[in-house]
């Protein structure tokens, strides 16, 4: 793409999103460019935001970071360059221990991963490709570690990033500074690039 399909809205004296723009600046050290899209039609920007406070509200076992690490496997299997940035810079940001995240794709095998982790992890990896590929066998082992209400926040997490990915890539939203040195810091060396989310100015 030559250039994203919307501009970003940057002018605001909307008081709401401004207050959204805060919410983002503590999870992520800046706003995405996606909600920033998303407000030309400012209630799917709320509806939005509301549904990532729901999601990512830190409920006990389900962490902050393990959702973070959930929303970057199902970002990877789905191919957004964009949500994986900012989920691996996410997870960074709520404490994601530094050899989870360098061995996120062997988390089947990593003595770093526990079984409840690795059972989680598995869900979103199979719960993200297309076709879905969850059969019994995985969801039962979900069952093994995790309540029905953890199970609810862990797909919710997967669902949420259904949703940015297919957003950012189609949208081919532009990254920002901050993402991009997180993608380069903690993926660079497994051949992640900035892809269709970068222009020339």
């Amino acid at each position: 793409m030559k250039s994203p399909l919307v501009t970003p809205v940057t002018e605001t004296e909307d008081k709401d999103f401004q207050n959204f723009i805060l919410f983002f600046n503590e999870t992520l050290g800046f706003c995405p460019n996606s909600v920033k899209t998303m407000y030309h039609r400012p209630q799917i920007a709320y509806a939005f935001i509301a549904l990532n406070k729901a999601v990512m509200e830190n409920k006990g076992r389900v962490t902050s970071a393990l959702k973070r690490l959930i929303g970057y496997v199902s970002s990877n299997v789905a191919g957004c360059r964009y949500c994986q940035a900012h989920t691996i810079r996410a997870a960074e940001r709520y404490g994601a221990d530094a050899e989870k995240m360098e061995n996120i794709w062997e988390f089947k095998t990593h003595k770093a991963f526990s079984e409840a982790e690795r059972a989680a992890l598995e869900f979103a990896f199979a719960s993200s490709t297309i076709p879905n590929t969850v059969d019994d066998a995985i969801a039962e082992n979900l069952r093994l570690h995790w309540n029905e209400g953890e199970i609810v926040e862990i797909l919710g997490v997967i669902a949420l990033f259904g949703f940015l990915n297919r957003w950012n890539d189609s949208m081919g939203t532009e990254i920002e500074a901050g993402a991009i040195e997180s993608g380069e810091k903690h993926l660079g060396l497994h051949g992640w690039t900035t892809g269709k989310h970068k222009y020339d100015q």
